[in-house]
């Protein structure tokens, strides 16, 4: 979840939606979702690091040739 989606959620719209999540999935399920939550962020911000590391290293090769 983003910051700014919790910005707009108090507490008890918290608990709701982990009462509802715990419905849906199980208590036994929560910590193998959290993990693949957990490792799918990991690789989305590890994807984004290479991009941004592409385009800097693209942006200094133009700025050399200049």
């Amino acid at each position: 979840m983003s910051l700014h989606l919790l910005a707009f959620l108090g507490g008890q719209e918290i608990i709701i939606l982990l009462v509802i999540v715990i419905i849906l999935f199980g208590a036994k399920k929560l910590p193998k979702l959290a993990r693949g939550l957990g490792q799918a962020q990991g690789e989305f911000k590890k994807a984004r690091m290479e991009m941004k590391n592409e385009i800097d290293k693209a942006q200094e090769d133009s700025t050399e040739d200049s």
